[in-house]
């Protein structure tokens, strides 16, 4: 008899493209759960026994308060029975992440500096996101964050152009390490954002999170599943692209992480949330994710306690983007890791990313 295939499915919430300074929607996250559409049935109708809807959807559920109970059970069954990931991203960290990739680093690698050893680029991103407002004057360093993500999008020199002016207006010598390259328009910067298929889409970078993950996980090949939403189509395109690409190359993304190309993941098919409860289980562990996120960065109020959620993760199912000041740790963990070189890769195959 034929072995099933292993089916990992997906789901997502934040989604802003490649703006990731929306002040609505300060947090994007995915979620993969390798759980059968039986199985996650069974579970549904084990802890909503009574549910009227046509699907089981966080946003929904999370208002009433006869349900928040059954939605901390269900995520405590299924992070404890099966293999599950999600990854939690701020975005305008991952934004500052992006513009040390391009606005930044190239200027470093033309003097043959590797400005990835040992995690230094989440360092000074954690530091940038923390004093950035300060140091540069009122609202600057935002101001340039806006400009950056306008240049990778419209890649003209009248972006470009702005981006550098936009620099230059700031108080740039507080941190010249950082804004320098641009105050000198760097040309080697210029061109990596100029540099078609580079973008700020944070959907990649939570991809490759995801990936990496899925890729331990699995016994084997695999397939992936997710809803049919516009969202997802991007999420969607990039795993057609991973799937398709057959170099052999593998990359140390830090201490827990690596990537390696071929994929087992084989093939990545959209289904109708309405009829697949398994991606319903994956909408409620990305949706508390999410909502736990911004309810302790003061966004939300109400719905989970966000500490019970994210205390019912184990280590290894859990990845997030978010800013950091212990500067020792960042090191322990990113030390060894080939991000420089996996950054030029991704940049040269899938149009960029972070790492």
């Amino acid at each position: 008899m034929q072995r099933e295939m292993q089916c990992f499915h997906i789901d997502e919430s934040g989604f802003t493209g490649y703006d990731l300074l929306n002040p609505e929607q300060r947090f994007q996250g995915a979620s993969a759960v390798f759980v059968s559409d039986d199985e996650a049935a069974r579970l549904i109708k084990e802890f909503f026994p009574r549910l009227q809807a046509p699907e089981l959807k966080y946003q929904s559920l999370v208002r009433r308060q006869r349900y928040r109970k059954p939605l901390i059970e269900l995520q405590r069954a299924v992070l404890s029975q099966f293999k599950c990931t999600t990854c939690v991203a701020d975005k305008r960290f991952l934004l500052i992440l992006m513009f040390l990739d391009y606005a930044v680093e190239p200027f470093y690698f033309k003097r043959q500096i590797d400005f990835y050893e040992d995690g230094q680029n989440f360092s000074l991103a954690s530091l940038l996101w923390t004093a950035g407002p300060t140091l540069f004057g009122s609202g600057a360093f935002d101001q340039i964050l806006a400009a950056f993500q306008r240049a990778a999008k419209e890649k003209s020199p009248a972006a470009l152009g702005s981006l550098v002016e936009t620099v230059r207006a700031a108080d740039w010598n507080q941190l010249p390490g950082a804004l320098g390259p641009l105050a000198l328009a760097s040309p080697e910067c210029l061109g990596a954002i100029a540099t078609p298929g580079v973008s700020t889409d944070a959907a990649l970078v939570l991809l490759q999170a995801l990936i990496t993950r899925m890729e331990v996980q699995s016994q084997g090949r695999y397939e992936a599943r997710h809803d049919q939403s516009e969202n997802l189509r991007r999420y969607h395109e990039l795993l057609r692209r991973y799937i398709d690409h057959k170099e052999r190359v593998e990359f140390v993304h830090s201490r827990i992480a690596s990537l390696r190309f071929p994929l087992k993941l084989t093939s990545v098919v959209q289904v109708d949330s309405k009829t697949s409860p398994a991606v319903q289980i994956a909408d409620v562990l990305v949706g508390a994710a999410v909502e736990a996120a911004n309810t302790l960065a003061g966004q939300r109020q109400g719905g989970l306690d966000p500490r019970e959620v994210l205390s019912l993760y184990a280590e290894d199912q859990f990845i997030h983007y978010l800013p950091s000041n212990d500067f020792a740790e960042q090191k322990r963990l990113r030390s060894g890791s080939q991000a420089s070189e996996m950054i030029d890769y991704f940049a040269r195959h899938f149009g960029g990313g972070t790492t």
